[in-house]
């Protein structure tokens, strides 16, 4: 990897789990889902020379402890208690702080879980983030290494994250290839779903219906892209790839079952297509 790559991995159940291979020697952690000796025990024996963990919302200092500073010279360890911030900026703020000595040391940076900053300020805080991490990383570190838990919201955030995104792990080989099948066997349908599989997966949060037909789902949408002919299409690829059902045998036009849509196997599916795309788009990398 080269200074400054954005590795995103994401969790298939439970934790996203962030930290594999070798340990770094110097790292800057952002924690929002354990406190300081969690987290420092998540290393096993073998821990970083130095480390500064930064932590966000620390349920157990949080109160009394909010913006301040500790530092633990036996161990190395510098450990900085942000609180429940209104904004994104002061956890920027502090991984740049860290980030800003000067030493020819180049630390690997860690976020357990950005699904805390999706769920909380939204998609496009999420993508200045990434981006304002990933520039001080490049100039002042060695990787920045991001773990997510897929939720619903991820859906939506998909297209507007994988410009910043180099590589993403956590996606079952079946995906990939279910993604590959249909490429090779309904190039037209693949086309669709790559290209409309974010707006459909809108339509459907947005649609009241359980059983809709395509038309009425993109009724739902308020200022669509696609026609109610290229969403269905869409909405076939990714009945194709698993993300929802269809309704019964009907003689009409399709209705599909939005009571099987499984917005966590769309994230996935997502980042798949993205993979697929023309323009520069993020390496996945499978775990066997």
């Amino acid at each position: 990897m080269t200074d400054g790559e954005v590795t995103f991995r994401l969790a298939k159940e439970g934790q996203p789990e962030i930290r594999r291979g070798p340990v770094p020697s110097h790292t800057v952690s952002v924690v929002f889902d354990a406190d300081l000796n969690e987290w420092r025990r998540g290393w096993g024996a073998a821990k970083p020379t130095r480390e500064a963990v930064i932590s966000v919302g620390d349920p157990i200092r949080s109160r009394s402890a909010a913006g301040s500073t500790q530092l633990f010279p036996a161990h190395d360890l510098a450990y900085t208690v942000l609180g429940e911030p209104d904004d994104i900026d002061p956890v920027i703020e502090a991984v740049e702080q860290y980030l800003s000595r000067e030493d020819e040391t180049r630390p690997t940076v860690f976020v357990d879980d950005v699904f805390h900053i999706l769920g909380s300020f939204g998609s496009g805080a999420l993508r200045t983030f990434l981006e304002e991490l990933a520039r001080g990383v490049e100039a002042a570190g060695d990787e920045l290494v991001v773990g997510c838990s897929p939720t619903a919201e991820l859906v939506h955030a998909i297209d507007s994250l994988t410009p910043v995104i180099d590589e993403v792990t956590g996606i079952d080989r079946e995906v990939t290839e279910a993604v590959e099948r249909l490429r090779s066997e309904d190039p037209t349908t693949f086309g669709y779903t790559r290209r409309h599989w974010s707006e459909a997966g809108r339509g459907i949060d947005a649609c009241t219906r359980n059983y809709p037909q395509a038309k009425q789902i993109h009724a739902a949408l308020e200022t669509p892209e696609t026609t109610p002919r290229t969403l269905g299409a869409t909405l076939t690829g990714l009945v194709e790839l698993g993300v929802l059902g269809t309704w019964g045998e009907t003689v009409g036009p399709t209705r599909y079952d939005l009571t099987a849509y499984d917005p966590i196997e769309a994230a996935r599916v997502g980042f798949v297509l993205a993979s697929c795309s023309e323009a520069e788009a993020p390496r996945l990398v499978h775990d066997d």
